[in-house]
This record gives C-alpha cells, sequence and structure tokens, in this order.
C-alpha cells in the first residue's frame, strides 16, 4: 500500500493510519462508542425527546429495539411498539421536556451508558391507556436512562422513575401519609380479610377449586 505521496506502506503502517483516520463515530461500529461520542448522542437523544417528533427520536433508536418504561404496562419491540408509546405520551402532556442532569456514566470497554435527567408536563391531554381523563396537574420527576448501542443506536434501552410519585402529583393516587391513603390501605385490609374468610369456608366445605388451578 502507497500513502498519498506515493511511498509504500507495510501493512501494519496501513493498520495503524487507517485507525488513526477514524472519527469517535466510526469507532462505535467496531468496537465500543467513545465517551466524546455517548456525551453527543446524549444531547440529540435529549433533542428529539424534547421536540416530539415520533420519527426524529425512532432514528436514534436500532430497528429492533427492546424498551422498557416505567409509564408503559408493556416492554416495547421495534419502532411500531414505541411509535403507539410517544404518540399516547405526548398526547396526554403536550408541554413535556427533559433535560439532562448528570451522565453520561459508562464503563469503559463496554457499548453502555447510563444518564440522569428530570421530566416535567402537564396533564391536558386523555391518558390512553389506561384511560385517565386530563387533570389539569403537572408533574416533576427524576429518573434514569440506561442505554445499550449497537451500530451507532440505542438497540435495548430501560428508563426507569418513580411512577407512584407521578401518580400523586396527578391526584391519581392519594397523597403519602394523608388521610386518604389511609383509608385506602383500611379498605385493602378489610377486602383481603373477606378474602381470606370466604377461601377458608370453601376449602371447609370440600368445593374443588377450578380445574387446573387451587384453593390459596
Amino acid at each position: 500500500m502507497t500513502d498519498d505521496r506515493g511511498t509504500t506502506m507495510s501493512e501494519n503502517e496501513s493498520a495503524t493510519a487507517a485507525e488513526g483516520a477514524r472519527t469517535p463515530a466510526d469507532t462505535t461500529s467496531e468496537a465500543t462508542p467513545s465517551t466524546e461520542w455517548i456525551r453527543d448522542f446524549a444531547q440529540q437523544w435529549i433533542g428529539a425527546w424534547n421536540s416530539h417528533e415520533v420519527d426524529r427520536l425512532l432514528a436514534l433508536m436500532s430497528e429492533d429495539i427492546e424498551y422498557r418504561d416505567d409509564a408503559w404496562a408493556k416492554p416495547m419491540r421495534g419502532h411500531a411498539d414505541v411509535r403507539e408509546f410517544l404518540e399516547a405520551g405526548w398526547r396526554a402532556f403536550p408541554d413535556m421536556t427533559f433535560e439532562l442532569l448528570g451522565g453520561p456514566y459508562v464503563i469503559q470497554g463496554e457499548p453502555r451508558a447510563a444518564f440522569h435527567w428530570r421530566g416535567r408536563a402537564t396533564h391536558t391531554g386523555p391518558l390512553d391507556p389506561p384511560g385517565f381523563a386530563p387533570t389539569g396537574r403537572r408533574w416533576e420527576i427524576d429518573g434514569a436512562d440506561f442505554h445499550e448501542y449497537r451500530d451507532d443506536r440505542v438497540c435495548q434501552l430501560r428508563t426507569a422513575f418513580d411512577m407512584l410519585g407521578v401518580s400523586r402529583q396527578l391526584g391519581l393516587m392519594p397523597a403519602a401519609g394523608g388521610r386518604a391513603e389511609r383509608a385506602m390501605a383500611m379498605a385493602q385490609r378489610s377486602a383481603s380479610g373477606v378474602a381470606s374468610r370466604v377461601q377458608q369456608a370453601i376449602r371447609r366445605s370440600g368445593t374443588p377449586p377450578p380445574s387446573g388451578s387451587r384453593w390459596p
């Protein structure tokens, strides 16, 4: 092989020169992402979320993305599942935004990173599923994203945050330690006690359980 001056280069010299010419993004497709590449990706990621443009965010995910989010009842696989989730979330919270608080937190040699973020939004649209009407209330919460990368895109994603805290801020669950929470706990204990007594009476009566099951 010769260089741009026509000088003959050995095989080892050629490999070294090629390696030195790579950018951080080039390196990610063959090895692991650099911290610089991940830091730049994080800004694109937050920008895409705040744009509310579905295709812009999907472009940062692999076609076979595996995604679990505490805001969604089922794991997502592929762009169609993620699109359904995004459209439902932005419909319920059209002013939802995020900011990056910390990270990326990386393990050298691993194509993974974690980020600490803060999100906020106002519930002005229908939240479906599960079918809640708009409350007009605002939530603000901290959370974390855990990314795994392949070919410059996220291929596995886990988003974790305090969903109970969001529900309380929206008025969908009673405030912690309040009278409503105590009343709910009392009702649960009463219902549990009734169910236990019914099950004991059924067992004493000798009634067989439904096919394929057993009494607790």
